[in-house]
C-alpha cells in the first residue's frame, strides 16, 4: 500500500480545504509523508495559482505544521510549477525564495507558436479545451499536440525540478474525439519526451485525478507510456493530485496494482532531500 502523497493542494492555491486538514486526514490513512504542492504564482491572474501575496504565509504555514507534527508525519514544501516560455519564472527563483524540498513541473496553458495566447487544457470544462483548439490552432490537432509536448520538453531541457506532473494531460478533454493515443504520430512525441526524461533522470509521475474524477479513462500517463517507462527503467511515483483531504487516496491502490501488472516494481519516494526506491511487490 502507498503510504504517501506529494501531490495535493489547499486553499493557498485551487485546493478546498486548509492545510492542516490534509495533514489530519493523511495521518488518518496511515501516511509517513506528505508533501504540500501548490501550483507555483504566474505574472498574471488565474483562477489556480499561489497569489505573490500569500507566498510568505504558505511559508509559516507550511513550517508551522512540519514542526507541529514532527515524529508523526514528513511534512514537504514544494510547488507544482506551471511553464510557459518566456511568462513563467525559472523554477529556481521560487526555489529559493520558498526554500521547496523538491519541486513538481508541469503544462496546464500550451503557448501557440505564435506566442498569442494561452490554451488551457485543464479544468472541468471540455468546452475550453474545443475553444481554444480552435482559436489558436485553428483545429490542427496534431499541431496542437506538438505544440504542448515540445512546451513540455523546453520545461524539462531548461528547468530545474523532480518530478514530471501528469505527464499526457493533453489527452484528457480529447477523449479520444480528436486522436487516438496509439497513432504512430503520438507515440513519437511520447517518446521523444521519455527521452528526454530519462537524460535529466526526473522521476515520472502517475496521477490518478483523472480517473476519480472522471474526466480520463485511464491514469495519467496511460498504459502504453508506462510500459515505455518500464522499458527504460525511468522511476515513477504514485499521487492523486488531491484538491480535498478526503483524495488524498484516490484510486492510489488501483494505480498500485496497475503498475504491478505492468511490470513496474517499485516507486520513488522522498525522504529528508534525498530519493530512494520502495518495492511494490
Amino acid at each position: 500500500m502507498i503510504d504517501y502523497n506529494l501531490h495535493q493542494h489547499s486553499i493557498f492555491s485551487d485546493g478546498k480545504a486548509e492545510p492542516e486538514a490534509y495533514v489530519k486526514k493523511a495521518l488518518e490513512l496511515g501516511f509517513r509523508a506528505m508533501g504540500f504542492s501548490e501550483h507555483s504564482p504566474l505574472p498574471f491572474a488565474t483562477s489556480f495559482s499561489l497569489k505573490p501575496e500569500k507566498v510568505d504565509a504558505y511559508v509559516r504555514e507550511t513550517a508551522r505544521l512540519k514542526e507541529l507534527y514532527r515524529g508523526q508525519i514528513a511534512l514537504y514544501r514544494a510547488l507544482e510549477f506551471d511553464f510557459i516560455p518566456g511568462l513563467s519564472d525559472d523554477f529556481d527563483s521560487w526555489r529559493n525564495k520558498l526554500h521547496l524540498d523538491y519541486a513538481i513541473g508541469a503544462v496546464h496553458l500550451v503557448q501557440p507558436e505564435n506566442g498569442d495566447g494561452l490554451w488551457f487544457i485543464d479544468g472541468p470544462k471540455r468546452e475550453r479545451y474545443d475553444d481554444g483548439l480552435q482559436k489558436y490552432f485553428g483545429n490542427d490537432i496534431k499541431k496542437a499536440v506538438k505544440t504542448y509536448y515540445y512546451q513540455v520538453n523546453q520545461m524539462v531541457e531548461t528547468q530545474q525540478f523532480e518530478i514530471v506532473g501528469h505527464l499526457d494531460k493533453i489527452k484528457m478533454h480529447n477523449a479520444g474525439r480528436y486522436f487516438s493515443e496509439d497513432e504512430k504520430w503520438y507515440r513519437r512525441l511520447v517518446n521523444e519526451t521519455l527521452e528526454l526524461i530519462k537524460e535529466k533522470e526526473l522521476v515520472v509521475e502517475v496521477n490518478t485525478r483523472g480517473l476519480y474524477k472522471k474526466r480520463s479513462a485511464s491514469l495519467f500517463p496511460d498504459d502504453e507510456t508506462l510500459k515505455q517507462i518500464k522499458e527504460m527503467q525511468i522511476p515513477v511515483l504514485i499521487s492523486s493530485d488531491a484538491h480535498l483531504p478526503d483524495e488524498l487516496d484516490s484510486f492510489m491502490d488501483y494505480a498500485e496494482k496497475r503498475l504491478v501488472e505492468i511490470g513496474i516494481k517499485s516507486v520513488a519516494f522522498f525522504r529528508e532531500g534525498s530519493w530512494e526506491e520502495v518495492p511494490l511487490v
